[in-house]
C-alpha cells in the first residue's frame, strides 16, 4: 500500500513516535511519502537515510514563541503571520511536485497531508495524543476551568472526518467517539530495551531555553540535577547543563531519581513507562500539557504544579517513590490496531 505520512515539526515527540510507526509500515512491505516541518524534518531524514521504499520532503510548519515557562500568544501569531507567505510557497510547491498517488494518508496531527486527502478524497488515520481531548469523556477534576472546551473545539477541528483515530494516552478514559482507538503510549526503540535502576540524579527537561531562573532554583536545592534544553554543556555547582544527546538522555532517564519536566506528553509518556516519578509544570497556557500533567498527578504516577515553585519541588523530591507501580507495555497494541485500521482501507 502506498502511504502519505504528515508529521507536524512543533516538539520532537511527534517526529520520535512517528519513527516508530513508520518502521513497522515499512517492515510491513509499504511505502512511504512523509512530509514534515521543523527540527523534526533532519531527525526523520537521519533515521531514514539509505532506505527503501519511503521518500521525506520538507514543509513548513507552525511554530511557537515561549517567554520563560508561558505560550507567548501574541509573539506566536507575529512569528507566524510574518513568515506566512513564504510558508505557503513552500506548502504549494511541494503539494505540486508531489509524484505519489496514495492509497491511505496518516496524520501526527499534521494539516498538510490532511487537507491533501481532503482533496483527494482518500481516507486519513490520525495517529496522535491531542485526539484524547475531544474523542473521550474525562472527569471534572480533569475539565475543570474555561479552557478545556475552547482546546476541544481546537482539537475537534483540526482533522475533522478522519477514517479512524489512534490515540496513543498512558490514561485510559472512557471513549464517547465511534472510530476511535486507544493504545499505551508508543515508545521508541532505545527506551524499550531501557531498564529502570534508580540513582541519586534528578532529570530536568526544560524546552523553553528562556526560562534561565529555573537554574538558580535548582542550585538552591540539595540535589545533582541534570538538565537538558538549555542547548549547551556547562557545570554550574550541582546543575549539570547538558546538550542533547538521546543515549545520555535515555541512560539519565531511566537512572533519575525523578524528573522534572514541563506537560509533553512524549517524555511524560517515557517516565511513566520507565515508573519514574515526574514533577510536570506544564507550560502556561498550553491545556494539553495541562490535561496530561494532572492526570498524571490523579494516577499517581507524579505531581502536577503551575510553577517552578522551590518548596513544592523540594517536597517532590524528598518524598519521591523509586517505582510508581505503572504496568509497562511494548508497542505491540499500536501495531495491532494499525494493521487492522489499514485492512479497512
Amino acid at each position: 500500500m502506498k502511504i502519505l505520512y504528515g508529521v507536524v515539526g512543533e516538539g520532537m515527540g511527534h517526529a520520535t513516535r512517528s519513527r516508530v510507526v513508520i518502521e513497522h509500515l515499512l517492515s510491513r512491505g509499504h511505502e512511504l511519502k512523509v512530509v514534515v516541518s521543523g527540527r523534526a524534518h533532519g531527525l526523520l531524514v537521519r533515521s531514514f537515510a539509505g532506505r527503501e521504499r519511503i521518500d521525506i520532503d520538507e514543509i513548513q510548519g507552525l511554530f511557537m514563541r515561549y517567554e520563560g515557562n508561558a505560550l507567548d500568544v501574541g509573539r506566536s501569531v507575529l512569528a507566524n503571520l510574518g513568515k506566512a507567505p513564504a510558508s505557503l510557497a513552500r506548502n504549494i510547491a511541494a503539494y505540486v511536485r508531489l509524484d505519489f498517488e496514495p492509497d491511505a494518508i496518516v496524520s501526527d496531527f499534521e494539516s498538510w497531508a490532511f487537507f491533501y486527502g481532503l482533496n483527494h478524497d482518500k481516507p486519513v488515520i490520525s495517529i496522535d495524543n491531542m485526539q484524547v481531548i475531544n474523542r473521550c469523556e474525562h472527569p471534572e477534576e480533569i475539565t475543570r476551568d474555561p479552557d478545556f472546551q475552547l482546546a476541544k473545539a481546537a482539537v475537534k477541528v483540526k482533522l475533522p472526518g478522519a477514517h479512524h483515530y489512534i490515540v496513543t494516552t498512558f490514561f485510559r478514559p472512557p471513549v464517547r467517539k465511534e472510530r476511535t482507538t486507544l493504545v499505551p503510549p508508543i515508545l521508541r526503540p532505545e527506551i524499550l530495551a531501557a531498564r529502570r535502576e534508580p540513582g541519586k540524579h534528578v532529570l530536568v527537561y526544560q524546552t523553553a531555553a528562556a526560562n534561565e531562573a529555573l537554574v538558580p532554583l535548582l542550585q538552591s536545592l540539595p540535589y545533582e540535577f541534570r538538565l537538558y534544553g538549555m542547548r549547551r554543556d556547562a557545570v554550574l555547582g550541582n546543575v549539570i547543563l547538558r546538550d542533547f544527546s538521546e543515549t545520555g538522555f535515555v541512560d539519565d532517564l531511566r537512572t533519575a531519581r525523578a524528573v522534572i519536566a514541563g506537560g509533553g506528553f512524549s517524555l511524560m509518556g517515557e517516565a511513566v513507562h520507565l515508573r519514574v516519578p515526574m514533577y510536570s509544570v506544564p507550560i502556561e497556557g498550553h491545556y494539553e500539557q495541562i490535561l496530561n500533567a494532572r492526570y498524571l498527578a490523579m494516577l499517581g504516577y507524579g505531581r502536577h504544579g503551575e510553577s517552578f515553585e522551590r518548596d513544592a519541588i523540594a517536597d517532590f523530591l524528598d518524598n519521591a517513590p523509586s517505582d510508581t507501580g505503572y504496568e509497562p507495555r511494548d508497542n505491540s497494541e499500536l501495531f495491532e490496531s494499525v494493521d487492522k485500521v489499514l485492512a479497512t482501507v
